[in-house]
């Protein structure tokens, strides 16, 4: 996608150093634009732990290339799989990928180890990139029969975090059947909530849809229902950190409260994810999926800009203790439909394996 009319991906190697990886510093966004580099395993480690970088997709990518750096390093591979996967747990494409890593160079004849695990880091970024574009090709269907339905009137989607192509290689999940709806001429418009206590949306996903030029407009975590309530929205369309393969879904705390407005509203709720999104192991996401728990420091300050450069604030009472769960469950049951890289599927196992066969375990 677009930063100021350059076309960039969230990761990549340096051009005149390959054993250089570097990465949208997503900390400083919307604010300055910078480019971060990471040469040791423990940069990468420290990246993902402190979201410089942050995003189911562009995580498993960004844990790949970690591998890569640490097989630079001449680091027992893995070691360095037990280092990237203890940063983050809810997000299953960081496990998946170094899985994939190890699995590559384990069952590869070839005795160079750094070469395996460089071409499997490619190959990661590269499926994760061609999959949001799918994602963006089956999903604006959806987009398309509103737009009919409303008589090419403006189609008002609501969104939560970031599922852009910020938390992805490219493209994004969420997003990427809007971007696609716009580039088709459909009119759409995005309610862009903030999501405290990091401000992901009204950071991130308004920066990426301002970059493209598509209308928006930021609202306070708690609006969407309302908007809802009065017929201001006509979808509403999240990502996904892990999804089990009965169709509950691990998104961003406050996807939940989304999805339960959504369902008294009538409206449809959409998850978009690829298929390394899934956990095939796990039923139950309610009860099964780890949910992590960040510092109390994200919901007791805010950061922001002001006259006097970037500053960081306590917005609570000093003494008063703050509680940071990083993201919820949604239960099947609330969910419309998972948009994939193969189709568009129900929230159910049935429909799941239909559309991934070779994931049924007999």
């Amino acid at each position: 996608m677009k930063i100021r009319g350059k076309k960039y991906r969230t990761i990549w190697q340096k051009v005149d150093n390959e054993k250089i990886i570097q990465i949208i510093d997503q900390r400083m966004l919307p604010f300055e634009f910078v480019i971060e580099d990471l040469k040791t395993l423990d940069e990468m480690c420290v990246a993902i732990k402190d979201m410089h970088l942050r995003g189911a997709g562009l995580i498993g990518a960004a844990a790949a290339w970690g591998m890569y750096l640490a097989a630079c390093e001449k680091i027992n591979l893995e070691v360095a799989a037990t280092k990237l996967k203890a940063t983050r747990p809810t997000a299953v494409n960081l496990a998946w990928a170094v899985d994939r890593i190890l699995d590559a160079v384990r069952n590869s004849p070839k005795q160079d180890a750094l070469t395996i695990v460089q071409d499997e880091a490619k190959r990661i970024a590269d499926e994760d990139a061609e999959n949001c574009r799918k994602i963006g090709e089956h999903g604006v269907k959806i987009i398309e029969e509103l737009s009919l339905k409303k008589k090419g009137e403006v189609v008002n989607i609501l969104t939560h975090c970031n599922a852009g192509w910020l938390a992805f290689v490219d493209y994004g999940t969420a997003t990427a059947p809007i971007y696609e709806a716009y580039k088709r001429g459909i009119k759409v418009h995005v309610w862009v909530d903030e999501t405290r206590p990091r401000n992901q949306g009204s950071k991130l996903t308004a920066f990426e849809l301002g970059q493209e030029g598509i209308p928006h407009t930021i609202i306070a975590d708690n609006t969407g229902g309302h908007l809802m309530q009065h017929g201001l929205v006509d979808m509403v369309i999240t990502g996904s950190d892990r999804t089990t393969f009965t169709g509950d879904v691990a998104n961003k705390i406050g996807t939940y409260l989304k999805a339960l407005a959504a369902k008294d509203n009538n409206i449809p709720f959409y998850v978009a994810l690829p298929s390394s999104t899934f956990d095939w192991t796990l039923r139950d996401g309610v009860h099964g999926i780890p949910i992590e728990e960040r510092s109390e420091d994200e919901v007791k300050f805010i950061d922001g800009i002001s006259t006097f450069g970037m500053q960081t604030i306590r917005v609570t009472p000093e003494n008063s203790p703050a509680c940071n769960y990083g993201f919820d469950v949604t239960p099947a049951r609330l969910v419309t439909g998972l948009i994939c890289e193969r189709g568009i599927c129900e929230a159910n196992e049935e429909s799941v394996f239909k559309l991934f066969p070779e994931r049924k375990i007999l």
